[in-house]
């Protein structure tokens, strides 16, 4: 990263320029993406050399984890104790309470596993809305085009098509749950009109949300519904280490490590339904990250090594927005809906460089570009830019105390007043676009296995678009939690264990690949706890 000016000498740049002039951008989108966007990184992408999508390309620290050994031998869950279920969901996040609520009320018995707790995950962190065309001037169509565009159409047409469609249903369906939404009149809470914005790269206003923590609002309703609901038993603190398969190579569960009592346990299940998340922890290129802990790409190693297909892995997401100063919260996420409500974004000359609506990959490519070539803010070794949000306050006044809440809690941690002086912020690693391939009805190309939420790929191409992620969790939880509490009845998997790993092994020696390194990592590797570690207890 090239040099900057000094945060003092930045400052006053920003007060003397204040409202910020515009400078063009001198690049086209394409140029712009290809020269900056960490995707494109040379060096950045590897070939994989087994599995089912051997010559793909993918980020290095990804490809260690898709073609490792599993942690089990077959030795390994002789005696574990079983539990038998209708559908296991493996993932205790939105997706994974949505998809275990719709397969409850189907009838089926469901397990929930999850990593850390139930509610632990990346949705709580989902701070700008979720996307859905209810306006009288907005349209499905509209929201059809504004994704595959934003993806730049690589997306699966009939996955968008499925996602648009139950949009304004899955609206009503959170607020029966009890979910909370800001709307036109507060003071109206009984008739009151739904209040839209305009996300980054949409063509209408079809944004909704709750304040600035719209996931957060949506995980207590969810998870209120979950501990609520008859059928469904909750196991939190019990990852996934392995898929189980029969015979005829059927997923039939999972065998999860229970992390208090330090051992293994088999959940048997005629469904399984994968929303373990995405892969932030992974910190691809050296980038900080907004995700949680836990987002270690369990489930496309999971699912990848079961035999399952992979789209767009090598796709990521770098939110414009993450906090570059202090060191103590970097990478935390300072949300969209702030750009949503007007705050620009200004580089260390006071100058505007790019629209902050536009597409996610667009604005953060900017971002980089502006840093790269040097005029970025330097404050403590630390390289970012200005988020002014004393200029939105001056403009609005009152928005950071009333309506974001979450930016204001951040810039008191931070230890600034965002009334009077600006976020530095710098792109933060934030979403996996591609993932475990599925149709539409969450089904992936392993029998009896289902995925929904971020470890699925073919919904967002090759770039999310704002508020598309929550609306995907609720769309494809319901798709995915149907389709299994259905399927789990039609056949059952028999001479359930580790049978698909005797060909794994096979095809990773054919590779010359080490069958020394283990996956999935479970926890980031500077935590204090490994997978490997933690089977070592239940030995």
């Amino acid at each position: 990263m090239s040099g900057g000016l000094p945060y003092d000498e930045a400052m006053r740049a920003w007060a003397a320029a204040a409202p910020a002039p515009e400078r063009a951008c001198p690049l086209a989108v394409p140029e712009l993406l290809k020269g900056f966007h960490p995707d494109h990184r040379p060096g950045g992408l590897v070939p994989l050399r087994a599995g089912p999508d051997a010559g793909a390309t993918v980020p290095p620290e990804l490809a260690a984890l898709l073609e490792a050994d599993s942690l089990l031998e077959d030795i390994d869950i002789a005696g574990a104790p079983i539990l038998d279920a209708d559908v296991l969901v493996l993932g205790g996040g939105g997706a994974g309470c949505v998809a275990a609520l719709t397969a409850a009320r189907a009838g089926a018995r469901v397990l929930l596993a999850t990593k850390l707790r139930m509610g632990d995950g990346n949705t709580v962190m989902a701070e700008g809305g979720i996307q859905a065309a209810v306006g009288a001037e907005d349209s499905l169509q509209r929201h059809f085009e504004d994704t595959l565009r934003a993806g730049h159409f690589a997306a699966d047409r009939a996955l968008v098509a499925a996602l648009v469609g139950d949009g304004p249903d899955c609206i009503r369906w959170l607020i029966r749950q009890g979910m909370g939404f800001d709307l036109t009149d507060e003071r109206q809470r009984m008739g009151g009109t739904l209040l839209r914005r305009k996300p980054g790269g949409a063509t209408a206003a079809r944004l909704l949300s709750y304040r600035d923590f719209t996931g957060l609002e949506m995980m207590r309703a969810l998870r209120e519904a979950v501990l609520l609901t008859p059928g469904i038993a909750l196991l939190d603190r019990h990852p996934a280490l392995e898929l189980l398969t029969d015979d005829r190579g059927r997923c039939g569960g999972a065998v999860l490590q229970d992390l208090e009592q330090g051992r293994l346990v088999l959940a048997r299940a005629g469904a399984t339904i994968l929303a373990t998340g995405g892969a932030g922890r992974l910190h691809l290129a050296g980038f900080p990250t907004s995700n949680h802990y836990g987002a270690t790409a369990d489930g496309l190693v999971l699912a990848y090594r079961a035999g399952a297909r992979l789209r767009e892995a090598d796709s990521f997401q770098f939110h414009p927005t993450g906090i570059a100063w202090p060191p103590h919260m970097e990478g935390a996420l300072v949300s969209e809906a702030a750009r949503s409500a007007g705050a620009r974004l200004v580089n260390a000359r006071g100058e505007r460089f790019v629209a902050e609506l536009a597409p996610r990959d667009v604005v953060a490519s900017a971002m980089l570009r502006e840093l790269a070539e040097g005029r970025g803010v330097v404050r403590d070794g630390r390289h970012g830019l200005f988020l002014d949000t004393p200029s939105l306050e001056r403009e609005q006044p009152g928005i950071l105390s009333q309506r974001l809440l979450t930016l204001s809690h951040l810039a008191r941690r931070a230890g600034f007043d965002p009334a009077r002086e600006p976020f530095l912020v710098r792109p933060t690693l934030h979403y996996q676009n591609g993932g475990v391939a599925i149709d539409s009805a969450g089904r992936t190309a392993l029998p009896g296995l289902l995925a929904a939420g971020e470890v699925t790929g073919g919904l967002h191409g090759r770039n999310r678009m704002m508020g598309n992620a929550l609306l995907e969790l609720v769309a494809f939880g319901r798709r995915a939690g149907a389709a299994a509490a259905a399927g789990a009845r039609a056949e059952r998997p028999r001479n359930l264990g580790l049978n698909h790993l005797a060909g794994w092994r096979r095809g990773l020696l054919a590779a010359g690949l080490d069958l020394g390194r283990k996956a999935p990592l479970l926890f980031p590797p500077y935590g204090n706890v490994t997978a490997e570690g933690l089977l070592g207890r239940a030995a």
